[in-house]
C-alpha cells in the first residue's frame, strides 16, 4: 500500500524480524513490558518524533486499552483500532452482557451485578444451577475463569479466581454464568467503518484450547448449516452496531451441541486467527483496519463476502505438552518450514539463531493452510506440520499433529473439553527412539562436519584430519 512503518522494540526485541523489516526503528525500554510495550507515553513519544500518521497497536499489550486509545486521539494520531467507548464497554462483561442482552443478542443466564459479596455470588449460582463458571468481569485469555461442579466447592473456586484477576488485571470483580457442558467455543469476525456500515466475514471455531487459550482454530466452523451460520453473522452485527464498532473485532459465542448459540464477549481488536477468516473470504484484513481507518467504507458489501473452501490455523509454541503445557525459551538453532505458497502461509516473527524470549509470548509461528474442503484442508495441515523443524527447544508440533490426526478431530467432534477428554490418546507413551533413527542423526553431524572442515581446509590450506566415533554403533569414521 506504500504505507512506510515505524517498529518499536524493547532491548530484548533488538534483533528481531519485525525491527529488521520496518523502516524506522526506536527502542522503548527494557525487557520487561511494563517498561516497554506498555508504556503509552514512550510509544507516543517515536510516534511524534517520527511524525506518525497512526498507530496500529497489534493483537497484544495496549490493544484494547480505552487509555491508549484515548491518548492517541488527544495527541492527533489515528487508533488504528474501535472508538475507545466500544473498548469500554465491551472490556467489562457485565457491562458488555447487559449491552447485548439489550440489543437482541442472546446470552447465557447468569448473574453480573454489582454485589460481589460471598453469599450474593453463591446464592446466584444456585439459582442458576450447577455447574457454573466463575469468570472475571475484566480481562481474558482465560486468566480469573473457574467452574464449580457444586455449591460445595464453589467458594474454593471464587477465591481462586478472585486472586488471578486482582493478578492480572487489578480487579477481582466476578460475574456467574451457567457453564454449558462440552461447548462449542465460535466466533465471528465483523468489521465496521465510520459510515455506520457492518459486515460479519462468517464464523472460526476455536473450540480446542488447554488452560482456556487456543491452539488450533478453522474457518468455517465444522457441521455448522447455512441457517446457524446466517443467524451467527446477524447476531455479530447486531453486536457491533450496538456500540458503533469501528474497524476489526470478534463476537464470541459458545455453542451447545444443538447449535444454540449465546453471547460470550467481544475483542475490540485483530485476533491472531484472524489468517483463516481470510483464507476463505480471500480478503486481507489488514490493508482493511488501514483503509477504514482512513476514513472509507468497507471495501466490500455483505452480500459480496462470500465463502470459499476450509481453512486451518496451527498455533506453533515453544512449550511442552507432556509437562502440562509448560512454556518455554532458549535459541533456535534450526528452523525450516513448509514452502510457503497462495495456499500455505506462514506468519512468523522469528528467524533461524533468534531467541524464544522468556519475558513475551512463546509463539514461534502461525502455519496457516487453505484448501477445497475440511478433509483436504486437514490433509495438508498435517502434511506442513510434518515439514516443520525446529531444533534448539520443546515445540508442540508433536501435538498438533497427535490432534489433528485424532478421529474424532477429523470427524469435526470438537468442544472445549477436547484436550482432557481425549487425553490418553493425545499423549501416547512415548516409544524408544528407532535404533536407524539414531544412526542417520549420527551419520548426518559426521557429514556436517566433514563439510565444515573442507570449507575451513580450502580456505586455509591447512589440512585437518578429524576422527569421530559413534558409541553406540562401534564404528570409525576417518576423513581427510
Amino acid at each position: 500500500m506504500g504505507v512506510k512503518s515505524v517498529a518499536v522494540y524493547s532491548e530484548a526485541d533488538k534483533n528481531s524480524m519485525h525491527v529488521a523489516m520496518a523502516d524506522e526503528a526506536y527502542c522503548i525500554g527494557p525487557a520487561p513490558s511494563q517498561q516497554s510495550y506498555l508504556s503509552m507515553e514512550k510509544i507516543i513519544k517515536v510516534a511524534k518524533a517520527s511524525a506518525v500518521q497512526a498507530i496500529h497497536p497489534g493483537y497484544g499489550f495496549l490493544s484494547e486499552n480505552t487509555e491508549f486509545a484515548e491518548l492517541c486521539k488527544q495527541e492527533g494520531i489515528i487508533f488504528i483500532g474501535p472508538p475507545s467507548s466500544a473498548i469500554r464497554d465491551m472490556g467489562i462483561k457485565s457491562t458488555s452482557k447487559a449491552i447485548m442482552s439489550a440489543a437482541g443478542v442472546p446470552v447465557v443466564e447468569g448473574y453480573h451485578g454489582e454485589d460481589q459479596s460471598d453469599e450474593c455470588l453463591k446464592d446466584h449460582a444456585k439459582r442458576i444451577g450447577y455447574p457454573v463458571m466463575i469468570k472475571a468481569v475484566r480481562g481474558g485469555g482465560g486468566k480469573g475463569m473457574r467452574i464449580a461442579h457444586s455449591e460445595k466447592e464453589f467458594l474454593d473456586q471464587l477465591e481462586s479466581a478472585r486472586r488471578e484477576a486482582k493478578k492480572s488485571f487489578n480487579d477481582d470483580a466476578m460475574l456467574i454464568e451457567k457453564f454449558v457442558d462440552n461447548p462449542r467455543h465460535v466466533e465471528v469476525q465483523v468489521f465496521g467503518d465510520q459510515h455506520g456500515n457492518a459486515v460479519y466475514l462468517f464464523e472460526r471455531d476455536c473450540s480446542v484450547q488447554r488452560r482456556h487459550q487456543k491452539i488450533i482454530e478453522e474457518a468455517p466452523g465444522p457441521g455448522i448449516n447455512p441457517q446457524v451460520r446466517k443467524r451467527l453473522g446477524e447476531a455479530a452485527v447486531k453486536a457491533a452496531k450496538a456500540v458503533n464498532y469501528v474497524g476489526a473485532g470478534t463476537v464470541e459465542f459458545i455453542m451447545d451441541s444443538q447449535h444454540n448459540f449465546y453471547f460470550m464477549e467481544m475483542n475490540t481488536r485483530l485476533q491472531v486467527e484472524h489468517p483463516v477468516t481470510e483464507m476463505i473470504t480471500g480478503t486481507d484484513l489488514v490493508e482493511w483496519q488501514l483503509r477504514v481507518a482512513a476514513g472509507e467504507k468497507i471495501p466490500l458489501k455483505q452480500e459480496e463476502i462470500l465463502l470459499r473452501g476450509h481453512a486451518f490455523e496451527a498455533r506453533i509454541y515453544a512449550e511442552d505438552p507432556n509437562n502440562n503445557f509448560m512454556p518455554g525459551a532458549g535459541p533456535l538453532l534450526h528452523l525450516s518450514t513448509p514452502p510457503p505458497d497462495n495456499f500455505t502461509r506462514i506468519e512468523t516473527g522469528v528467524r533461524q539463531g533468534d531467541e524464544v524470549s522468556v519475558h513475551y509470548d512463546p509463539m514461534i509461528a502461525k502455519l496457516v493452510v487453505w484448501a477445497d474442503d475440511r478433509q483436504a484442508a486437514l490433509r495438508k495441515l498435517r502434511y506442513s506440520l510434518h515439514q516443520y523443524n525446529i531444533v534448539g527447544l520443546s515445540t508442540n508440533i508433536d501435538f498438533l499433529l497427535s490432534l489433528s490426526g485424532h478421529p474424532q478431530f477429523e470427524a469435526g467432534n470438537v468442544h472445549t473439553n477436547f484436550i482432557p477428554q481425549h487425553h490418553d490418546e493425545l499423549f501416547p507413551a512415548k516409544k524408544a527412539t528407532r535404533h536407524e533413527v539414531v544412526c542417520q542423526a549420527a551419520l548426518g553431524l559426521i557429514l556436517k562436519e566433514k563439510m565444515a572442515t573442507d570449507a575451513f581446509r580450502d580456505q586455509s590450506g591447512v589440512l585437518f584430519l578429524s576422527f569421530c566415533f559413534c558409541f553406540s554403533f562401534s564404528f570409525f569414521f576417518l576423513f581427510l
